[in-house]
């Protein structure tokens, strides 16, 4: 157990006297704020927030986030508030303290909304101070280190949620050192029996292969000190979770995954890096393809070494990462090495940018996700580790995850670029937006100006930010839509009576929607277009004949007999058709106003819509517009006869009219006869005559009709 005197200490190598009094004092004040209160371990409280400042002091933090490490538990766990803290030590200090505090005072659904807000509520703080998920991570890292005294059920959520945030929130802010404990510590409390099979089995082959490793590392020292370089070259072990995560993504059993033989060099310099590659690469062969330069192009938390593979004697192969003294720094302590750097030049503040950069990243997402629960969510799927580098036209480099697709790309860009996408050019090829990336390509993306994102794009986008931007755009346009088509559908039911909203006047509009709920038009309009409110029934309390909730049987039949809306294809995400009878234009229609789903359009002779028609108020008259945009799906059942390669002649028949298939299917009805099942996108009922007309044209086709429901 570490005392205060020990860590005194540590914080006189790196800071001066008056710092090192300060985080004395924070201690003291926490001391007395805990007086009285106990871990689970029996200890006395305030020994977590000692040990959390001295994991921070191991890193060589600065003095306010120590302070702040040691009142971080203050506000959320005895009578004293923010203010009290930035009176006595600074509001800088205060304001770390309370990013880190969990949200005590709120009540939450679930737990999993709990977190999330707890989550969120720190990355806000995180945009202000970059400081408070460092205080956070070695408050995690010390709760981690001592969970083996909680109930297993709770041991194991804190885990978990360790291993799907905190750790790859490390690995994004380069502190490998503490990534790595995270995930072994949270790997044996998650699964205890498969750690200490692989930690025996690892202890095992150490003894087995301490020889080679040796004789593999003199092999390297000589050759370079041959070469006059004066490097150190250390061995490395793989920690405990990546042997688990490769034996089960590779599903190669542990002799496998042991037979890579790891060592690192250090040297003095970037040239040096470069001039040891040569010689390591003239003593044993490279594996084509396994080189990586993270020098020239550092990753995303900063990180920066020579990675390559070679194959030495008996054909071990031997992975080698060669870097500097200061890289090996910042890829063990990432964001949290700029304070013990920060004096001394250029990278550790591109890393600190870098961390500042995802921070905003993070911000951005949140202002635009819709809740806490979808905002962590981006947040996991941001926290990629393996990343593809692609260029832009102009030779610009872009960092994507793996998987990437030109959507993800188009909005790394700029959010306006992703959202007017419309196609894109691989190696000046044109490909299809879904296409995964692979590092080196050039994309180049194709805007138009009337664009916008396709629902289908969250099929294939990866990147938080590409999928956090187009779920905003379609809530507005939803939102957009269904204002809308709201307006028309209570215009219709007013003009049953004669009326108009613009005839109504804006009084007796405001009255309404004050009485009923209302902050604006718009929302009783929405909530029309959503079926959450009837058109007659707001038109007959617009009118003031009543304020029921029930209209009367005249307004109701005006509504449906009177005018009818006409359908133009382009209402948006609020009209939809009916997937029972397959409406095209041309068909005499009507609608259905669904809870939510705003406006289902039906066939007039749909079986289903006979039913509906006892809540006869959500029926609305429907019509085709004149001009009528987009394709409609329409089914076909096709009787041919029974032989080879009919489906390949009725596809290619239908292909030559420019009509899209969108599912085919085959059902046999006697040794002679096949009934072929298809779904087409037409324009209208002319459209489809033409296809069915072409289709009987052929030999061998029996029957063609169109299935009604």
């Amino acid at each position: 157990m570490q005392t205060i005197d020990a860590l005194d200490s540590t914080l006189r190598s790196y800071l001066n006297p008056e710092q090192t009094q300060q985080v004395r004092r924070a201690y003291y004040f926490a001391e007395q704020a805990h007086h009285g209160q106990l871990r689970r371990s029996g200890e006395p409280y305030v020994t977590h927030p000692l040990a959390v400042a001295g994991i921070l002091a191991d890193m060589h933090m600065d003095h306010q986030s120590l302070m702040a490490a040691m009142l971080h538990d203050v506000i959320e766990d005895t009578g004293i508030d923010k203010s009290a803290i930035g009176s006595q030590f600074g509001s800088t200090v205060a304001e770390l303290v309370d990013g880190v505090s969990k949200l005590t005072q709120m009540e939450f659904d679930s737990l999993a909304e709990k977190q999330a807000e707890n989550f969120q509520k720190m990355a806000l703080a995180m945009a202000r101070d970059i400081r408070v998920i460092l205080v956070k991570l070695a408050d995690r890292l010390h709760n981690m280190r001592t969970l083996g005294v909680l109930r297993r059920d709770k041991a194991r959520r804190i885990a978990r949620e360790t291993l799907e945030i905190y750790a790859p929130i490390a690995m994004r802010l380069g502190m490998n050192t503490v990534r790595m404990e995270f995930e072994d510590l949270g790997f044996r409390a998650l699964h205890p029996m498969r750690a200490s099979r692989i930690e025996a089995a690892r202890r095992a082959s150490r003894g087995h292969r301490k020889e080679l490793v040796e004789k593999i590392r003199h092999q390297v020292e000589a050759a370079l000190e041959q070469e006059g370089h004066d490097c150190e070259v250390i061995g490395r072990e793989k920690h405990l979770y990546s042997i688990y995560k490769k034996m089960k993504s590779k599903k190669k059993s542990f002799s496998e995954i042991m037979d890579i033989y790891a060592f690192r060099i250090i040297v003095d310099s970037v040239d040096t890096c470069y001039r040891v590659l040569g010689c390591v690469h003239s003593l044993y062969k490279p594996v084509p393809g396994e080189f990586k330069d993270y020098i020239a192009i550092p990753k995303a938390n900063g990180y920066q070494s020579l990675h390559t593979v070679l194959m030495g004697m008996h054909g071990v192969p031997i992975e080698i990462q060669i870097r500097t003294l200061e890289m090996e720094e910042m890829a063990n302590n990432g964001i949290a090495a700029h304070w013990l750097y920060k004096s001394e030049g250029q990278s550790a503040n591109a890393s600190h940018a870098r961390a500042r950069e995802w921070v905003q990243g993070l911000l951005e997402m949140q202002q635009r996700a819709g809740n806490s629960l979808e905002f962590i969510e981006s947040v996991k799927i941001d926290l990629f580790p393996d990343e593809i580098y692609v260029f832009t036209p102009k030779g610009g480099i872009l960092e994507l995850p793996r998987g990437a697709t030109a959507v993800d790309f188009a909005y790394a860009v700029h959010t306006d670029v992703g959202n007017s996408c419309v196609a894109c050019r691989i190696n000046r090829r044109l490909a299809p937006l879904s296409e995964p990336l692979q590092s080196g390509q050039t994309v180049e993306i194709l805007t138009a100006p009337g664009a916008r994102p396709n629902p289908s794009w969250f099929n294939y986008a990866v990147t938080a930010k590409a999928r956090t931007n187009i779920r905003h755009f379609l809530k507005h346009q939803t939102r957009d839509d269904s204002v809308a088509l709201g307006r028309r559908l209570l215009e219709k039911a007013l003009t049953g009576s004669g009326s108009g909203l613009e005839q109504l006047g804006e009084e007796r509009v405001n009255d309404y929607l004050a009485r009923h709920g209302y902050d604006e038009l718009n929302d009783l309009l929405d909530d029309i277009a959503r079926g959450n409110r009837l058109p007659p029934i707001t038109a007959q309390q617009l009118l003031g004949e009543s304020d029921t909730a029930h209209a009367s049987p005249d307004l109701a039949r005006a509504d449906h007999d009177g005018q009818s809306l006409a359908i133009r294809g382009t209402e948006g995400f609020m009209v939809s058709y009916a997937k029972c009878c397959h409406p095209i234009p041309g068909d005499p229609i009507e609608g259905y106003l669904s809870s939510e789903k705003g406006v289902v359009v039906h066939r007039e002779s749909c079986k289903n819509l006979a039913e509906m028609r006892e809540n006869r108020e959500r029926l609305v008259a429907l019509r085709w517009a004149d001009e009528v945009e987009g394709e409609y799906l329409s089914h076909l059942r096709i009787e041919v006869e029974n032989r080879r390669g009919m489906i390949a002649v009725l596809a290619t028949r239908i292909n030559s009219m420019g009509v899209n298939i969108e599912r085919i299917a085959t059902e046999d009805k006697d040794y002679q006869f096949t009934f072929v099942d298809l779904e087409v996108l037409v324009g209208n009922r002319v459209h489809l005559a033409d296809i069915m007309r072409r289709l009987r044209n052929h030999s061998s086709v029996r029957r063609v009709t169109r299935i009604k429901n």
